[in-house]
């Protein structure tokens, strides 16, 4: 059993932040609801207590019992989770007479304390509450304060127990990769063992425990998550692994076939399958977002059930699901209103696919399955691609989805991406795409009226899809791809960029 961070989250939007620095350390970890706490062994290293969004006086806020951890294991409460600690065992928390979001500077560091060390005074943290510590108990110390928080940081005496109300994930704590070092290292004594090789390794020999001689099928996208899930997988079984791509009549230009030969190339045993047609027959007169999402899926699932079908013996569905498809499909605090969108590739099956899922890459982020695949010696171009929906171009078109729409936004999405490339600037794109909007406009095309189509060009920076910032792309390219696209796209006679941040706008429009 792997040695692990336990996280426990409590609704905070930064949560996912924490699991990515100590993830970037080698540690692995995971996130858990916080009334939802797994059982605790000797794998378990150490526990973090998230920030939330609700205040430790609300009489519904989250209440962990925490004394099966607190002493027995490291501990460290951010934000909520360190006024939780000093609310319940002595304490005060009340509203915070002061703003105490955004930068703030440490004037008091007890450099002496583990948890401290290496840390400047003066050095800047972000701030993100509305309550405060007002008051902590005989037993607590403090280890760190700013100007207008006293009890920015705290140790339980005599214990590994630790609470700071800044947060040391986020980027504008300029030292809190070092003070989660100190607590995940020194403290903790992790042994910084999660490494893409050992994941490799644990992986094939788990699929080879669970799978036998069963045989697999594998739904592949092109994308960089099922191509690394489909190696992954064939370096477990084998020949048993049988690989699918469905042309859904929603893919990229040309998609279709030059991704079919890529990865016959690799050796692996994939079959395509034409079925676009089906596609465009259940999404007919559907406009509305998560019921695209969810005749997409319906389709994807009953062209898999028949293809299962035709391999003799198929018991297994394998899925290029990872952790933020998971994340954003189920909330992480068990909560019923924090769904985003819903991901046809994450989850159960219906009753009536007789097949089991199986997703290796399940609770990995996306920078971290590029680097399972680097070490799997995949090709970069298919790791340097940018990540593609599930749905596909049919969350690229807002509104109702036809074969004439795709047919225009895939001309669209073609001289976008393939600027990108030309000019050098793909790689330092995360995601890019193009977005068919549900209005028309007027122009002017040789002295004649138009009222044609707009479309939107959408480019953002990223790490792993959770936060995502829109990319700072040269007005010259801009101009030139805008340009191209209306003299050679026939319908379109707009085209915009998109400069939304992830949050609060996603990364998709639908």
């Amino acid at each position: 059993m792997h040695e692990m961070i336990l996280i426990l989250d409590f609704g905070s939007q930064y949560t996912q932040l924490i699991a990515r620095r100590v993830r970037e350390l080698n540690i692995y970890c995971e996130i858990h609801p916080w009334d939802k706490c797994p059982q605790l062994n000797k794998s378990v290293k150490g526990v973090i207590l998230s920030g939330s969004p609700f205040s430790v006086r609300d009489n519904d806020s989250p209440k962990p019992n925490l004394l099966s951890i607190k002493g027995s294991f490291p501990l460290l409460g951010v934000c909520f989770g360190a006024q939780y600690m000093a609310n319940s065992f002595g304490g005060e928390v009340s509203s915070s007479n002061t703003r105490e979001y955004g930068r703030a500077n440490l004037d008091f560091v007890d450099q002496s304390n583990i948890l401290m060390k290496d840390i400047s005074n003066n050095s800047q943290v972000w701030m993100s509450h509305g309550d405060t510590i007002k008051s902590i108990p005989d037993t607590f110390k403090v280890i760190a304060s700013t100007k207008d928080v006293k009890y920015a940081g705290y140790q339980i005496k005599g214990e590994q127990t630790f609470g700071i109300q800044f947060h040391p994930e986020v980027y504008h704590s300029l030292e809190g990769s070092i003070l989660l070092k100190n607590f995940l290292i020194d403290i903790c004594k992790c042994s910084q063992d999660w490494t893409p090789n050992a994941f490799i390794d644990e992986t094939v020999q788990e699929i080879k425990d669970t799978i036998g001689d069963d045989k697999v099928i594998l739904g592949l996208s092109g994308g960089v998550d099922s191509s690394v899930a489909a190696v992954l997988l064939h370096k477990a079984i084998g020949k048993n692994l049988h690989c699918i791509f469905v042309d859904n009549g929603l893919l990229r230009k040309n998609e279709f076939s030059s991704v079919l030969d890529s990865y016959r190339g690799m050796g692996l045993n994939v079959k395509g399958v034409k079925a676009a047609d089906k596609f465009y027959a259940e999404l007919k007169g559907i406009s509305d977002p998560e019921s695209k999402r969810k005749a997409i899926g319906k389709v994807f699932v009953d062209v898999f059930d028949q293809e299962s079908k035709l391999v003799e013996n198929a018991k297994w569905l394998g899925q290029g699901t990872i952790y933020p498809d998971v994340i954003e499909s189920v909330s992480a605090t068990g909560g019923p209103s924090a769904t985003i969108k819903s991901h046809h590739n994450v989850g159960g099956l219906p009753d009536y696919m007789k097949l089991k899922v199986i997703e290796p890459l399940r609770l990995l982020f996306k920078d971290e399955v590029r680097r399972i695949g680097d070490s799997l010696e995949i090709d970069w171009k298919i790791l340097g691609r940018h990540p593609f929906p599930g749905p596909g171009l049919g969350i690229r078109i807002l509104g109702s989805v036809t074969a004439e729409k795709v047919a225009i936004l895939q001309e669209v999405d073609h001289i976008f991406i393939s600027a990108l490339k030309e000019d050098g600037l793909y790689d330092d794109v995360w995601q890019a795409g193009a977005i068919f909007l549900p209005i028309q406009s007027v122009g002017v095309m040789g002295d004649e009226r138009t009222y044609e189509n707009a479309v939107a060009l959408r480019a953002v920076t990223s790490t792993d899809g959770m936060t995502a910032d829109w990319c700072h792309l040269p007005y010259d390219f801009l101009s030139k791809v805008s340009n191209k696209i209306i003299n050679q796209v026939k319908g379109v006679n707009r085209v915009t960029y998109d400069i939304s941040s992830k949050p609060p706008a996603t990364i998709e429009w639908e």
